[in-house]
């Protein structure tokens, strides 16, 4: 189509040129008079009728006013329903979405032993539909509905009696509801959205401090970036706008937490079964609620966060609802106070992020209350061409530490570290990407680490494949206890429409 365009304006500038460098015509009356051209115009005058043949038609009397507009109506209802037949108005929908293939090969696993589940080979066979269907309800308000479904193949190839139930409930199959809202401006300055959605909050790419309004997919740890492990949760959220400043108010309605690694799965830390987990209810005593204060200048941007919220990840709980007491699950509110502030220098960008966060509980130390302080700092170069190196690192310090918290079930640390460093390059035209990113616990990985490195390659405009590796070393950290024979190939393939 754009071929044809440029042939047609090619065309059309030639023609014009042939037509302006034709010689142009011309007229002789140097030798007429003013009198003879003024002339010209008497013998324009009109001739005596002739008189009428046998053939022809006599002559009609005039028409009336009323027959000269009535011939102007019947035109009119002639030529209306053609236009309205020609006249289409674009839809206000608009359907997309993709399907993936996703695949994994599990090849450091040993024979199993017992009764063990056997994870050696295929891990996943995955076949994935993402919907989205958005409406463009007016110049200032729009709606979307997304969702997906996904059943995984392996399970019924390796045999569904070789895994435990929770494993075939959580894994096998999925259909979830995704980002569904509505949203629009209520004012100028004021902007409202309510519904299923993702807020996303802080300047690091691979850390979360201050980022703490969503829940994430951990069940296969270290396979997928932050940004597409983010759940949807329902809330309300209102946008103030006052120049370079907004002014953010968040009510979550929709209590959600982490998914974790089921029991039997191999990325699951113990051989024992979990305790009973105690959600709270997506009640109107339960809502969560957040704020922030965000500034956008020229070479640099700051925000304030406040959020009171549940703790993702549950701690463990001595309960005495009967004899004899009972051990639970508990996820404990907390109140988070941060800031995060990025800056760039050239082709250095500098981040940081500081949280303070209260109400930490632990089974150790029952009806006592712990803060924590977190610290990130990162930084980002992309002077060389078509690449990006980045290194981000957290310390996270648990105020008023007492030793007794190390003992498990809390196996608490005083101080966690992690470090995340980053390297990406393109290649073919932005057509072919590299990247290897790793992520590790404790200043030389003793807490746990893994290394992924992948290639994506855009095959056709709808079209993308993603292949690479994963390794994973065990470290002392309780989550990453058994996950060094996990390593594993995988290889996802998406056509988006």
């Amino acid at each position: 189509m754009i071929r044809n365009n440029y042939t047609i304006a090619a065309f059309i500038v030639l023609f014009m040129a042939f037509i302006l460098l034709l010689p142009g015509q011309t007229f002789a009356v140097e030798d007429e008079t003013l009198d003879e051209i003024i002339c010209g115009f008497d013998d324009n005058k009109p001739e005596k009728p002739k008189k009428l043949e046998e053939s022809e038609e006599p002559e009609k009397p005039e028409d009336t006013i009323q027959d000269v507009l009535d011939g102007f109506d019947d035109n009119t209802e002639e030529i209306e329903p053609e236009l309205q037949k020609d006249e289409i108005k674009p839809s206000i929908f608009s359907l997309n979405g993709d399907v993936q293939l996703n695949a994994s090969y599990n090849f450091a696993h040993g024979k199993p032993e017992g009764n063990e589940t056997d994870w050696r080979g295929l891990s996943c066979l995955r076949t994935e539909l993402n919907l989205e269907l958005n409406a463009k309800l007016s110049s200032s308000w729009q709606a979307r509905i997304s969702g997906k479904g996904a059943y995984d193949f392996a399970y019924s190839i390796k045999g569904r009696d070789e895994f435990t139930n929770e494993v075939i409930d959580n894994y096998e199959k999925e259909i979830e509801l995704g980002e569904t809202y509505i949203q629009g401006s209520l004012t100028k300055s004021l902007d409202i959205k309510f519904g299923r959605q993702v807020a996303v909050w802080g300047k690091s790419d691979n850390i979360r401090v201050t980022d703490v309004l969503n829940p994430l997919d951990m069940r296969e740890p270290g396979l997928t970036d932050i940004e597409d492990l983010r759940l949807p949760v329902a809330m309300s959220r209102l946008d103030y706008y006052i120049g370079d400043w907004s002014l953010t108010g968040i009510a979550i309605h929709e209590i959600r937490f982490n998914k974790i690694p089921e029991y039997g799965n191999d990325f699951y830390p113990s051989a024992a079964r979990p305790p009973y987990e105690d959600k709270p209810d997506s009640c109107c005593k339960n809502t969560e609620y957040a704020a922030a204060i965000n500034g956008i200048f020229s070479g640099w941007d700051i925000s304030f966060y406040w959020a009171d919220y549940y703790n993702d990840m549950p701690h463990t709980e001595l309960v005495f609802p009967g004899l004899p007491p009972q051990i639970e699950w508990k996820h404990t509110r907390l109140k988070m106070f941060g800031v995060a502030f990025n800056t760039a220098v050239g082709n250095w960008l500098l981040k940081t992020e500081a949280a303070y966060i209260g109400g930490f509980e632990f089974f150790n130390t029952q009806d006592k209350k712990y803060s924590r302080t977190d610290i990130l700092a990162g930084i980002e170069y992309s002077g060389f061409k078509n690449t990006i190196i980045s290194i981000e690192a957290v310390n996270r310090h648990i105020n008023g530490f007492e030793d007794t918290l190390e003992s498990s079930p809390d196996n608490a640390r005083e101080d966690e570290s992690q470090w995340v460093a980053r390297l990406t390059k393109n290649f073919l035209n932005d057509t072919l990407t590299l990247t290897l990113l790793v992520s590790t616990y404790g200043i030389i990985g003793q807490d746990g680490s893994f290394q992924r490195f992948f290639a994506e390659y855009d095959v056709s405009d709808s079209v993308q494949l993603n292949c690479g590796v994963v390794l994973y070393q065990s470290g002392d950290l309780a989550r990453y206890r058994n996950i060094g024979d996990n390593d594993r190939l995988f290889c996802k393939i998406k056509y988006s429409f």
